[in-house]
């Protein structure tokens, strides 16, 4: 603990008295109006009108003081400086963030006999204001908390404001509620985008099918069917985010105060940069998004459940051409165009049923959901060999895979390690030991290297397939529900804390106690111990058992968690008579109570999305209450 140099892994240490003072603090307050008005002489049409206005204050204070550990020594009886923190920090925030939001919007419908007829149109306004300033300074002393000049070591000063209009249209058909029809549009500007290019249009429609209000359905399914309604939908959107460059882009000029500072006859002196090649050619990039959907409802309500079937397509994703050369003298490269494409598509569905048995109501229900994405088109990719386009190709490949080395097992004894044809380390295997990992040599070649890399991941902390369940039943005035979720087909990867005993100096993490050990740690001829992990080295952060992703230290994660468990009972009001109460009911209920998962063993939560294992947990929640009504 003494020897632990970075505050945010010090526990011991992170507190007022010894590791600073941190206060961050949002002041929010937002406004929302709404009013509608009929309008008279049209049966059907009405105006509406939406006003929100939201400002939001943020001050942000903190100083990391500097302070230092002691060991001591008891042959010298004495205490020597082992550790601490050597770097003062104090720093100060503050932010205004100012947003207005107008709709205004007209509407019509109407049913005529079997037609019904509804049509909407939308004006959108959104004018964003932001303010920001930030200072820091190196402070002279941990009791010295406001900034002085001298002290200064950076300042920042930034405003932005942004504004954009959006219109909306739609207009839907409706005939017996048998047939659907829907025709939709958006206009859309950007201010990101040269003005010749700020414009977009974004069309779609749907369809859809009551196929239990036709005359052959009820001799069909005699009964059996209760409704079944079939929906398609195809339609475009624009998007303009997480784009590669910001506000501005599409015109020349300068960067000025973030280019470093020279030194000219002695004096120093801000610099400026060329931004580089205006972005002039770029323009939204669309989503095509098709949609299939199917409910259904039998035996007269109880059974209901429903499937749905999407594919987006992304096109006009921003990407350089790499085949015009630019010399390097420049400084900058060739700016980004709509060159790229990549598709997401999966499946979901979902059943319910609700029933009786004897005097207890129950309902159980669940839904299970596939995605995936791939990225379709590049520009112009070239590859040097079969290797490079099977290991760097992207064209028609799934998003978010992880490479890495398989392991086959682990090393038994010396013997076996000095027997052994495969070079694992790089060096002859001289600096491995038994339990250290074996890899697996998957081109023959006799050494592990980056050639033997494999899929072995999917690359992301977002499952690839959802599911979920809910329970309930009620019964003589007590009620029971549960709700479940869950997800698989990700990937988390064992690294730092959770993949080297001592990282960065740190604790000792406890499932390294089963590990490969010598009986006696102090004779080097002692018997081997085995155990689940190679064994410890001092600075093994770069042996061959640590420094690859492999199989050993990835898992494919698969929960299910216990969202919400309630229990409740209503007492019966012959006795709430008695007391004048209309209605009384206690209950108990639990969030995040347990979850079933395949990361226990490491102590850590299955939605964690640091490798490290070093985020907080969600929270259990109880709660114990009761309803009362007079």
């Amino acid at each position: 603990m003494n020897t632990i140099e970075q505050n945010d892994a010090n526990w011991a240490f992170i507190n007022y008295k010894n590791a600073g003072k941190f206060f961050s603090e949002w002041r929010v307050i937002q406004t929302n109006l709404e009013a509608e008005y009929q309008i008279p002489g049209i049966e059907g049409l009405s105006v509406k009108g939406m006003y929100s206005y939201y400002i939001a204050d943020l001050l942000y204070n903190n100083q990391e003081f500097t302070y230092k550990t002691y060991t001591y020594r008891p042959a010298t009886q004495a205490y020597d400086q082992t550790g601490g923190s050597i770097n003062p920090w104090r720093e100060k925030e503050q932010i205004k963030q100012i947003n207005v939001n107008t709709q205004m919007q007209l509407s019509y419908n109407k049913t005529f006999g079997d037609h019904t007829i509804g049509a909407l149109v939308v004006n959108e306004r959104i004018a964003q204001q932001r303010r920001r300033n930030w200072v820091r300074s190196i402070p002279q002393s941990n009791v010295l908390p406001l900034i002085y000049f001298s002290t200064l070591a950076d300042y920042q000063d930034q405003e932005n404001r942004e504004a954009r209009v959006g219109y909306i249209g739609r207009i839907n058909y409706n005939y017996a509620d048998k047939y659907f029809l829907e025709l939709f549009g958006r206009r859309d500007a950007s201010q990101i985008f040269r003005p010749d290019n700020r414009v977009g249009y974004f069309p779609g429609a749907s369809v859809g099918w009551r196929i239990t209000k036709e005359a052959f359905a009820s001799n069909l399914f005699k009964g059996v069917l209760t409704d079944l309604k079939l929906r398609a939908a195809y339609g475009k959107m624009g998007d303009d985010r997480d784009l590669p460059f910001g506000n501005f882009s599409y015109l020349p000029g300068y960067f000025y105060g973030n280019s470093g500072v020279s030194i000219v006859n002695g004096a120093p002196v801000t610099t400026s940069r060329d931004r580089g090649i205006p972005i002039t050619d770029f323009s939204w990039y669309t989503s095509t998004n098709t949609d299939i959907v199917a409910e259904f409802t039998l035996f007269k309500g109880r059974l209901t459940g429903g499937f749905d079937w999407f594919y987006r397509k992304r096109t006009g994703l921003p990407l350089a051409r790499y085949d015009l050369l630019l010399p390097s003298e420049l400084g900058y490269n060739l700016p980004v165009e709509n060159l790229g494409s990549d598709a997401i598509f999966g499946q979901e569905g979902s059943l319910a049923y609700s029933g009786k048995a004897g005097a207890i109501n129950f309902n159980i229900g669940g839904n299970l959901s596939y995605s995936r994405s791939k990225w379709l088109e590049s520009y112009k990719p070239v590859f040097f060999n079969s290797w490079d386009k099977y290991r760097n190709d992207i064209t028609d490949r799934y998003l978010r895979i992880d490479w890495g080395y398989e392991v086959s097992g682990q090393f038994q004894s010396l013997e076996e390690i000095n027997n052994y044809k495969v070079n694992i380390d790089g060096q002859g295997n001289r600096t491995l030991l038994p339990g250290d990992l074996i890899y697996k040599d998957i081109n023959s070649d006799g050494k592990i290297d980056g050639f033997d890399q494999r899929p072995i991941g999917y690359g992301n902390a977002q499952p690839n397939i959802n599911y979920g369940l809910t329970l309930g039943f009620n019964v003589k005035g007590f009620d029971f529900n549960a709700d479940f979720s869950g997800g698989a087909g990700y990937t988390w990867f064992q690294n730092f804390e959770t993949r080297v005993a001592f990282q960065n100096g740190g604790n000792f993490n406890t499932i390294f106690e089963d590990r490969w050990h010598r009986e006696d740690p102090y004779n080097l001829n002692s018997t081997w111990i085995p155990g689940k992990y190679p064994a410890n080295r001092f600075n093994q952060g770069g042996h061959s058992n640590n420094n690859r992703n492999s199989t050993f230290w990835v898992h494919n994660v698969k929960y299910l968690r216990a969202r919400t468990i309630q229990l409740g009972y209503a007492v019966p009001t012959n006795l709430l008579d008695r007391v004048n109460i209309k209605r009384a009911r206690f209950y108990v209920n639990a969030y995040n109570l347990f979850s079933i998962d395949n990361l226990r063993q490491f102590g850590i939560d299955p939605e964690i999305a640091a490798s490290n294992g070093l985020e907080f947990p969600q929270m259990k929640n109880f709660n114990f209450g009761v309803n009362l009504t007079f």
